[in-house]
């Protein structure tokens, strides 16, 4: 089956009380729209169109070439947007998948079993329906006595009678391709609000004693879109707990996942434990065996295995393997710690490579820097990169030993087994194997 995707994302949002685009808002630290588009990917489509209305360049610039754009010029109904996409689809595919931009809990394998049903059954629409007692303003899904689908009634346009129907339209269709490219065009507007509902479909093939089938979902969740702030509240609660049982299940133990905020596109290792009250976010990396938090947050950040990282921020930084950071520091982007590196608490890295078992004690600030191996930083010693116009680089050498409360003044170079006694304020370079003490510093005696 050669499978195209129309997913819709044109709508105004207005209850989001927004400037941003409605499927632009995160879940689980992805825009929603970026869900039904790994969704469409991971059922093979070969073109994926985005319909966009409303803050059309935004999506775009989020989106980038991971869809085909076309825009939805006036908000004339759902059957309006799709037929936006017949010049961009039409004669590309055997099936036309439909869906929403801002449905992120819509499983990929919900979609695969709506596709199979299509595949297997020939039919010219299968739609997903859920049952539910809340009507949260769906359509109904009606139906014969035999339980063959008639047709679909949006609830605005709904009797008293077809309100007490309990069997939802879901709003994501499978479409033979010829056919809805056919009958689009067909679509008249509705009485009460002069739209074009892509629903009507249904009713069109039902006429024309066209196979119409469906797939029912298990639970209310999957079919719910994001149209209020409530909502994204509700759709972030069960995305994230969806993620703490994969993980779980993976082999990563999560001390209280109540208190685990892990964003979807985050990777973790096994045997690593999340402590209480942490947040991993963005496209983080953690290896295995390590062990995180509690209070702490990771972004977009790569740790390597048997990291520790307690009560501290990191954000845009690497850390290779066997390293201590914390309580109550923080790595800047930039930072670069390798093997066996010790950061103590309120320690403050930015930009910054350090080299294998360096250690930073508490209290220090190193930024703009390279410190080479098994140098030791003492307490309250750091770097004053900036001049005031611009940021300058220090450098240490291998072996190097900082006094606590040092100011290193860059542009410096420290050489290598050089150190600095407590107080010293380093203005210039301090060749190897020397000692510099004073303010400012001076060297007084070689070490070897």
């Amino acid at each position: 089956m050669k499978l195209a995707t129309v997913i819709l994302a044109a709508g105004l949002g207005t209850r989001m009380k927004s400037d941003l685009p409605k499927v632009l808002f995160p879940v689980a630290g992805k825009a929603m729209v970026h869900y039904a588009l790994d969704a469409a990917s991971a059922l093979g489509s070969r073109e994926t169109v985005l319909v966009v209305g409303h803050g059309a360049d935004q999506v775009r610039e989020e989106v980038g070439k991971k869809a085909v754009f076309v825009l939805q010029g006036e908000q004339l109904g759902t059957g309006h947007a799709v037929l936006q996409a017949r010049e961009a689809l039409q004669g590309r595919a055997d099936t036309v998948l439909v869906m929403y931009g801002d449905m992120p809990l819509l499983r990929a394998e919900t979609l695969q079993r709506l596709a199979g049903q299509h595949a297997r059954t020939g039919a010219t629409i299968t739609m997903v329906t859920v049952r539910s007692d809340e009507s949260m303003g769906f359509g109904r899904i009606l139906r014969d006595a035999n339980g063959r689908i008639q047709g679909i009634v949006e609830e605005r346009e709904a009797t008293p009678e077809q309100l007490e129907i309990h069997e939802l339209n879901c709003g994501v269709y499978c479409f033979h391709n010829d056919w809805m490219w056919e009958h689009l065009p067909r679509l008249t507007p509705s009485a009460k609000k002069g739209e074009y509902y892509l629903t009507d479909l249904v009713g069109m093939a039902v006429q024309e004693a066209c196979t119409v089938e469906s797939v029912t979902l298990n639970g209310i969740a999957e079919a719910v879109g994001v149209n209020t702030r409530a909502q994204l509240a509700e759709a972030e609660r069960i995305m994230r707990g969806r993620i703490n049982d994969r993980l779980m299940e993976e082999g990563i133990t999560l001390v209280d996942p109540a208190t685990a905020y892990i964003d979807a596109d985050v990777l973790i290792g096994v045997d690593t434990i999340i402590e209480p009250n942490t947040h991993l976010k963005g496209r983080t990396r953690i290896g295995a065996d390590c062990r995180v938090g509690p209070n702490s947050i990771i972004r977009d950040s790569e740790i390597g295995d048997r990291c520790e990282i307690v009560a501290s921020v990191v954000e845009l930084a690497v850390l290779e393997t066997d390293i201590h950071v914390g309580p109550f520091s923080h790595l800047r982007p930039g930072a670069y710690l390798a093997r066996n590196v010790h950061i103590g608490n309120y320690a403050e890295i930015k930009n910054s490579h350090l080299g294998e078992q360096v250690h930073v004690g508490h209290f220090s600030y190193i930024g703009d820097s390279e410190v080479g191996a098994r140098s030791n930083i003492g307490a309250g010693a750091i770097t004053c990169n900036y001049d005031g116009e611009k940021k300058n680089r220090t450098i240490i050498g291998e072996d190097a030993f900082i006094g606590s409360d040092t100011m290193l003044v860059a542009p410096v170079r420290i050489g290598d087994r050089a150190r600095t006694g407590a107080g010293s304020v380093v203005n210039k370079d301090v060749p190897a194997d020397t000692l510099a003490v004073g303010l400012p510093a001076r060297v007084i005696r070689r070490l070897r």
